[in-house]
């Protein structure tokens, strides 16, 4: 018995040491997020554009707990694509240990500045908060432990002057628990850093009385780039009859250093050509632009995208 499953791995090992190299796959794993969030369905559909138009790839797309920790997984060669929040991706190319970074991420590259992240803060009606301050004594969930959603809290409360601890209660949850537990009146409000249309909070609105609680422009002033004054419109989610400001983070597609230069051009030019794609899987593609692909970004443009925006005169 054992020397047939010895010359079995023998004969495996001898075809897989006379496959033909020419044919070699490129593996790209895309780091996103959790599925009820946006950069789940945009890691879904730019795997099919890839699948579909790259030459002699093999796609994956991971639900991770989102920024930070993409982030770190890069850093370890353990994806070549990744959505993350500009302010964790500064944060881990500075190596900030608060963040989740304990030294500099410096093999992280750019791709493109996608869509911005809007804070979106909603809480039960029956809980009274209608701007941020309101949320002294109340129960929240500010995201899972050191995600980007968790960063963008703390930075948030701290330019309003507040803390965890004028909280009543802080919960780390990811944005589909957090709902679940305010159905259940176990929670008040839940702070969620993601695109406009987020699947969760739309579940959440739908049944029950909300209300988008107001985060005022000069937050965002205070706070700086990459955060800017931004307003959840009217009519984004049901029940929703009024614009609410609130601050917005751009978000940024990122690869590594390793990743060829052809590899990284293509999935630059294969995002772009293929936007229609990424629309009908998510509205908060409607906010990617080669225009916008390559301002403010707080880490260097991979050299393959870099060849991609000189061809199209983004850049010079």
């Amino acid at each position: 018995m054992f020397q047939h499953i010895k010359l079995g791995a023998l004969v495996a090992g001898a075809i897989a040491l006379s496959a033909p190299v020419a044919k070699a796959e490129t593996f790209i794993n895309i780091l996103t997020g959790g599925t009820s969030g946006v950069y789940y369905p945009l890691g879904v559909a730019l795997s099919e554009v890839y699948g579909e138009n790259m030459k002699d790839v093999r796609v994956q797309v991971q639900s991770t707990k989102a920024s930070v920790e993409n982030l770190n997984l890069l850093q370890q060669g353990r994806g070549e694509l990744a959505f993350a929040l500009g302010d964790s991706v500064k944060d881990a190319w500075e190596g900030n240990a608060d963040a989740g970074f304990k030294a500099k991420l410096g093999k992280l590259r750019a791709i493109a500045a996608i869509y911005p992240n809007y804070i979106q803060l909603a809480a039960l009606k029956d809980a009274g908060a209608t701007t941020i301050t309101d949320l002294k004594g109340k129960s929240l969930s500010v995201g899972a432990a050191k995600s980007g959603t968790e960063l963008n809290a703390r930075k948030i409360f701290d330019a309003a002057g507040m803390s965890y601890d004028d909280l009543g209660k802080v919960e780390y949850l990811p944005f589909s628990e957090s709902v679940e537990l305010m159905k259940n009146r176990q929670l008040d409000a839940t702070f969620q850093s993601s695109g406009l249309g987020n699947a969760a909070l739309k579940d959440l609105s739908t049944t029950q009385d909300v209300t988008f609680v107001e985060i005022p422009a000069d937050i965002a002033e205070k706070l700086g780039a990459p955060y800017k004054a931004g307003v959840i419109p009217a009519g984004t989610y049901p029940g929703q009859d009024a614009d609410v400001p609130t601050v917005a983070i751009t978000n940024i597609l990122v690869t590594r250093e390793g990743v060829s230069d052809e590899e990284a051009y293509q999935m630059t030019k294969q995002l772009f050509e293929h936007l229609d794609t990424l629309k009908a899987a998510h509205s908060a593609a409607n906010g990617i632009s080669l225009e916008a692909a390559v301002q403010g970004l707080p880490i260097p443009l991979h050299p393959g995208a870099e060849k991609y925006y000189k061809e199209q005169g983004v850049l010079k």
